[in-house]
Protein backbone atom coordinates (compact mmCIF):
# COMPACT_ATOMS: atom_id res chain seq x y z
CA UNK A 1 0.00 0.00 0.00
CA UNK A 2 1.75 3.42 -1.19
CA UNK A 3 2.07 5.41 1.97
CA UNK A 4 0.68 8.91 2.78
CA UNK A 5 2.65 11.74 2.40
CA UNK A 6 2.16 14.61 3.82
CA UNK A 7 1.83 17.70 1.16
CA UNK A 8 1.44 21.23 2.29
CA UNK A 9 -1.19 21.91 -0.87
CA UNK A 10 -3.71 20.41 -2.92
CA UNK A 11 -6.29 21.03 -4.94
CA UNK A 12 -9.92 22.58 -2.91
CA UNK A 13 -11.55 19.98 -5.23
CA UNK A 14 -9.23 17.64 -3.99
CA UNK A 15 -8.73 17.97 -0.07
CA UNK A 16 -12.29 18.72 0.85
CA UNK A 17 -13.86 15.43 0.67
CA UNK A 18 -10.49 13.73 2.65
CA UNK A 19 -11.19 17.18 5.31
CA UNK A 20 -14.48 16.07 5.44
CA UNK A 21 -13.33 12.52 6.27
CA UNK A 22 -11.07 12.86 8.18
CA UNK A 23 -13.27 14.87 10.60
CA UNK A 24 -16.15 12.68 10.43
CA UNK A 25 -17.11 10.48 13.28
CA UNK A 26 -14.97 7.46 12.87
CA UNK A 27 -16.92 4.20 10.66
CA UNK A 28 -19.78 7.08 9.47
CA UNK A 29 -17.92 7.95 5.80
CA UNK A 30 -17.30 5.72 3.27
CA UNK A 31 -14.76 7.86 0.74
CA UNK A 32 -13.08 6.79 -1.91
CA UNK A 33 -9.51 6.84 -4.01
CA UNK A 34 -6.60 7.53 -2.00
CA UNK A 35 -8.82 8.21 1.25
CA UNK A 36 -10.35 4.83 1.43
CA UNK A 37 -6.79 3.53 0.30
CA UNK A 38 -5.12 4.67 3.84
CA UNK A 39 -8.17 3.85 6.01
CA UNK A 40 -7.75 -0.04 4.84
CA UNK A 41 -4.30 0.38 5.14
CA UNK A 42 -4.93 1.83 8.99
CA UNK A 43 -7.61 -1.03 9.92
CA UNK A 44 -5.73 -3.60 8.35
CA UNK A 45 -2.80 -2.73 10.43
CA UNK A 46 -4.54 -1.74 13.60
CA UNK A 47 -5.98 -5.77 13.30
CA UNK A 48 -2.76 -6.75 12.90
CA UNK A 49 -1.41 -5.11 15.98
CA UNK A 50 -4.55 -6.37 17.74
CA UNK A 51 -3.75 -9.76 16.87
CA UNK A 52 -0.20 -9.82 17.68
CA UNK A 53 -0.05 -8.15 20.76
CA UNK A 54 -3.61 -7.30 21.84
CA UNK A 55 -5.87 -4.19 22.90
CA UNK A 56 -3.53 -2.79 25.69
CA UNK A 57 -0.42 -2.96 23.15
CA UNK A 58 -2.40 -1.15 20.31
CA UNK A 59 -1.17 2.50 19.86
CA UNK A 60 -2.07 4.96 16.83
CA UNK A 61 2.09 5.94 16.34
CA UNK A 62 2.73 1.69 15.88
CA UNK A 63 -0.54 1.49 13.71
CA UNK A 64 0.78 4.42 11.68
CA UNK A 65 3.94 2.95 10.97
CA UNK A 66 2.54 -0.78 9.97
CA UNK A 67 0.50 1.26 7.43
CA UNK A 68 2.89 3.51 6.14
CA UNK A 69 0.50 6.43 6.74
CA UNK A 70 1.42 10.07 8.67
CA UNK A 71 1.24 9.60 12.48
CA UNK A 72 -0.87 13.07 11.61
CA UNK A 73 -3.16 11.85 8.99
CA UNK A 74 -3.97 8.86 12.16
CA UNK A 75 -4.64 10.74 14.73
CA UNK A 76 -6.71 13.37 12.90
CA UNK A 77 -8.72 10.99 11.28
CA UNK A 78 -9.57 8.24 14.51
CA UNK A 79 -8.43 10.73 17.31
CA UNK A 80 -8.44 7.69 19.87
CA UNK A 81 -7.50 3.82 19.94
CA UNK A 82 -11.24 3.33 21.32
CA UNK A 83 -12.25 5.13 17.84
CA UNK A 84 -10.21 2.92 15.59
CA UNK A 85 -10.97 -0.09 16.78
CA UNK A 86 -15.00 0.71 16.52
CA UNK A 87 -13.89 1.70 12.63
CA UNK A 88 -12.49 -1.34 12.44
CA UNK A 89 -15.70 -3.50 14.21
CA UNK A 90 -17.69 -1.43 11.50
CA UNK A 91 -15.31 -2.66 8.48
CA UNK A 92 -15.46 -6.23 9.89
CA UNK A 93 -19.23 -6.20 9.61
CA UNK A 94 -19.25 -5.16 6.40
CA UNK A 95 -16.93 -7.36 5.16
CA UNK A 96 -18.47 -10.46 6.40
CA UNK A 97 -19.57 -13.36 4.40
CA UNK A 98 -23.48 -12.82 3.62
CA UNK A 99 -25.47 -15.64 4.67
CA UNK A 100 -26.13 -18.94 3.33
CA UNK A 101 -29.69 -19.44 2.31
CA UNK A 102 -30.07 -23.81 1.63
CA UNK A 103 -33.86 -24.02 2.40
CA UNK A 104 -33.62 -25.89 5.71
CA UNK A 105 -33.21 -24.21 8.50
CA UNK A 106 -31.12 -26.58 9.79
CA UNK A 107 -28.43 -26.32 6.92
CA UNK A 108 -28.31 -22.40 7.64
CA UNK A 109 -27.83 -22.43 11.05
CA UNK A 110 -25.10 -25.12 10.41
CA UNK A 111 -23.61 -22.69 7.97
CA UNK A 112 -23.62 -19.76 10.16
CA UNK A 113 -21.46 -21.84 13.20
CA UNK A 114 -18.93 -22.84 10.72
CA UNK A 115 -18.79 -19.51 9.42
CA UNK A 116 -18.42 -18.74 13.00
CA UNK A 117 -15.78 -21.57 13.84
CA UNK A 118 -13.69 -20.54 10.75
CA UNK A 119 -13.13 -16.94 11.73
CA UNK A 120 -12.26 -18.34 15.24
CA UNK A 121 -10.42 -20.61 14.59
CA UNK A 122 -8.19 -18.82 11.94
CA UNK A 123 -4.91 -17.40 13.59
CA UNK A 124 -5.42 -13.83 12.95
CA UNK A 125 -8.98 -13.36 13.29
CA UNK A 126 -8.94 -15.31 16.33
CA UNK A 127 -6.38 -13.58 18.37
CA UNK A 128 -8.31 -10.24 17.01
CA UNK A 129 -11.22 -11.34 18.53
CA UNK A 130 -10.39 -12.03 21.96
CA UNK A 131 -8.20 -9.19 21.93
CA UNK A 132 -11.37 -7.04 21.56
CA UNK A 133 -13.62 -9.26 23.46
CA UNK A 134 -11.18 -8.86 26.68
CA UNK A 135 -11.44 -4.72 25.92
CA UNK A 136 -14.88 -4.90 25.54
CA UNK A 137 -15.55 -5.65 29.13
CA UNK A 138 -13.84 -2.87 30.67
CA UNK A 139 -13.90 -0.38 27.71
CA UNK A 140 -17.62 1.14 27.02
CA UNK A 141 -16.65 2.75 23.75
CA UNK A 142 -15.64 -1.15 22.50
CA UNK A 143 -18.40 -3.02 24.10
CA UNK A 144 -20.79 -0.60 21.80
CA UNK A 145 -18.52 -1.14 18.67
CA UNK A 146 -18.68 -4.69 19.64
CA UNK A 147 -22.41 -4.59 20.05
CA UNK A 148 -22.78 -3.13 16.58
CA UNK A 149 -20.67 -5.71 15.17
CA UNK A 150 -22.75 -8.44 16.38
CA UNK A 151 -26.11 -6.54 15.53
CA UNK A 152 -25.04 -6.15 11.88
CA UNK A 153 -24.09 -10.08 11.65
CA UNK A 154 -27.23 -11.05 13.39
CA UNK A 155 -29.24 -9.37 11.27
CA UNK A 156 -27.84 -10.80 8.53
CA UNK A 157 -28.71 -14.57 9.15
CA UNK A 158 -31.96 -13.99 11.10
CA UNK A 159 -33.75 -14.52 8.21
CA UNK A 160 -33.20 -17.71 7.92
CA UNK A 161 -35.00 -18.54 11.08
CA UNK A 162 -37.87 -15.90 9.80
CA UNK A 163 -37.94 -18.47 6.81
CA UNK A 164 -38.00 -21.34 8.70
CA UNK A 165 -40.76 -20.49 10.66
CA UNK A 166 -42.75 -19.18 7.49
CA UNK A 167 -41.63 -23.12 6.10
CA UNK A 168 -43.10 -24.34 9.31
CA UNK A 169 -40.13 -25.82 10.28
CA UNK A 170 -39.81 -23.52 13.80
CA UNK A 171 -42.77 -22.67 15.82
CA UNK A 172 -44.61 -19.39 15.31
CA UNK A 173 -43.24 -16.73 17.04
CA UNK A 174 -40.00 -17.62 17.50
CA UNK A 175 -37.43 -15.06 18.33
CA UNK A 176 -34.56 -15.25 14.98
CA UNK A 177 -31.64 -12.80 16.81
CA UNK A 178 -31.76 -15.07 20.05
CA UNK A 179 -31.96 -18.32 17.93
CA UNK A 180 -28.79 -16.91 16.02
CA UNK A 181 -27.16 -15.63 19.47
CA UNK A 182 -27.49 -19.10 20.42
CA UNK A 183 -25.94 -21.02 17.43
CA UNK A 184 -22.82 -19.31 17.86
CA UNK A 185 -22.69 -18.26 22.25
CA UNK A 186 -21.22 -21.82 23.04
CA UNK A 187 -18.58 -21.41 20.42
CA UNK A 188 -16.97 -18.09 22.12
CA UNK A 189 -17.57 -19.39 25.28
CA UNK A 190 -15.44 -22.90 24.23
CA UNK A 191 -12.83 -20.08 23.06
CA UNK A 192 -12.86 -17.78 25.88
CA UNK A 193 -12.74 -20.20 28.69
CA UNK A 194 -10.30 -22.87 27.09
CA UNK A 195 -7.97 -21.09 25.17
CA UNK A 196 -8.58 -23.17 22.23
CA UNK A 197 -10.91 -22.52 18.92
CA UNK A 198 -13.64 -24.74 18.41
CA UNK A 199 -13.39 -27.50 15.72
CA UNK A 200 -15.94 -28.04 13.11
CA UNK A 201 -17.44 -30.81 15.29
CA UNK A 202 -18.14 -28.54 18.01
CA UNK A 203 -20.02 -26.11 15.55
CA UNK A 204 -22.16 -28.54 13.80
CA UNK A 205 -23.27 -29.76 18.01
CA UNK A 206 -23.62 -25.99 18.37
CA UNK A 207 -26.31 -25.10 15.53
CA UNK A 208 -27.92 -28.51 16.00
CA UNK A 209 -28.40 -27.63 20.01
CA UNK A 210 -29.76 -24.59 19.16
CA UNK A 211 -31.87 -25.94 16.37
CA UNK A 212 -33.51 -28.68 18.88
CA UNK A 213 -34.21 -26.34 21.33
CA UNK A 214 -36.06 -23.83 18.79
CA UNK A 215 -38.21 -26.69 17.58
CA UNK A 216 -39.02 -27.28 21.28
CA UNK A 217 -40.19 -23.69 21.44
CA UNK A 218 -37.50 -22.71 23.85
CA UNK A 219 -37.24 -19.27 21.82
CA UNK A 220 -40.96 -18.68 21.55
CA UNK A 221 -41.35 -15.31 22.09
CA UNK A 222 -45.03 -14.10 20.85
CA UNK A 223 -48.03 -15.80 20.07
Amino acid sequence: MPAEHAEPAEHAAHTEPAEKAEHAEPGTVRPGGRTARVRAAVLRAAGDVLAEQGFDRLDLAEVARRAEVGKTTVYRRWGTVTALVADLLADMAEQSLPRTRTGSVRDDLRANASLVQRTLADPRQGALFRAVIAAAACDPRTAEALRHFYDVRIAEWAPCVTEGVARGQLPVGTDPATVVRAVSAPLYYGLLTTGTAPDPAAAERAADAALAAAEAGVYVTRG
